[in-house]
């Protein structure tokens, strides 16, 4: 049931544009079916530098929108993009396959057209972007977006701070493991979690100059540390205070490593098949072991959304104690 009428209810505020042709066209009157002012928004010039934002309040899922051209004018857009953002500073133009999506626009001034979106956004501003217009007229506007509000849990990282998830016994040793979250950074450096055993046993995932890295450690480390030591890394530019999912899913020696869409399969080295890890994993950072505050290595400086080792949920687990 994310299909709730986002726009309608929104402050005049919350609505804003590049410019506006006269104060009777200004985005404040760019709601769907609408007809105060002018009817609608139209920019002050209709070139593909203009834009019409919406500040959805907080962060929310988005599944679908809606776009009308101005009441009783010869003003609409007949093709549009996407741009979406968490601080209205930073912005990311929505996708499909890989390639910015252009939206099918209006052909007339009142009929309302609607687009569900194949990947739902979760952001709390929203740019639409007029690529093409009636040629008879300008650019014109109203619009609705669809979703719901959108919960998560989030643990932030000042550089300084990590979060430690202890277990019940002393050694957990697994065949299987399997580790989710969403991150933002505008840090290029920096450790996501690590576990280590006494073995000589490790897996850590950490930023290294904007590109993610998977180690993974499984053996004896006086006879195989040679040939157990495993690093893959995936993607690039991952600093841009956009969020990444990961995924890492590891069974034996089979690991499937995900990064936003895309999958690096791979087998790690070595003679064992379980990972032997201490009674602690760290996210955000490696502390010294008998001095607080200190890192072995340079600390997460970030945001880390919906985290989970093993199905359970770290961040969550960490506020209830």
């Amino acid at each position: 049931n994310c299909d709730d009428a986002l726009v309608s209810s929104l402050p005049s505020a919350a609505l804003t544009s590049s410019s506006e042709l006269f104060s009777t066209h200004s985005p404040s009157f760019a709601k769907l079916n609408r007809r105060d002012g002018a009817g609608g928004w139209s920019p002050l010039e209709s070139n593909k530098q203009q834009w019409l934002q919406v500040d959805l309040g907080d962060r929310v899922e988005i599944v679908a929108v809606a776009t009308q051209g101005r009441y009783g004018s010869s003003d609409w857009v007949t093709s549009y993009a996407l741009m979406f953002s968490d601080t209205g500073r930073n912005w990311k133009q929505y996708r499909q396959d890989d390639t910015v999506w252009v939206f099918t626009g209006n052909s007339n001034a009142d009929s309302v057209v609607h687009h569900k979106l194949l990947h739902s956004m979760k952001a709390r501003f929203l740019r639409f972007i007029p690529l093409k217009w009636n040629v008879g007229g300008r650019i014109g506007l109203r619009v609705e977006v669809f979703g719901c509000s959108y919960k998560s849990d989030i643990a932030d990282f000042d550089g300084r701070s990590s979060l430690l998830y202890r277990f019940n016994q002393k050694l957990m040793s697994t065949f299987k493991d399997v580790v989710s979250l969403k991150f933002k950074s505008m840090q290029g450096d920096g450790v996501l979690f690590h576990g280590e055993g006494q073995r000589g046993d490790y897996i850590t995932l950490e930023l290294q100059k904007g590109k993610l890295s998977l180690h993974l450690n499984l053996g004896d480390s006086n006879l195989h540390f040679s040939n157990s030591h495993t690093s893959v890394t995936l993607g690039s530019l991952l600093d841009d205070q956009h969020w990444h999912s990961v995924l890492i899913e590891r069974f034996n020696k089979q690991v499937n490593f995900t990064v936003d869409k895309h999958t690096q399969h791979f087998r790690t080295k070595g003679d064992s098949d379980h990972l032997d890890i201490d009674y602690e994993l760290s996210f955000g950072g490696i502390p010294v072991p008998g001095k607080p505050g200190t890192f072995q290595r340079k600390n997460f400086h970030g945001c880390i959304e919906n985290l989970y080792y093993n199905g359970v949920n770290i961040i969550d687990l960490a506020k209830r104690r």
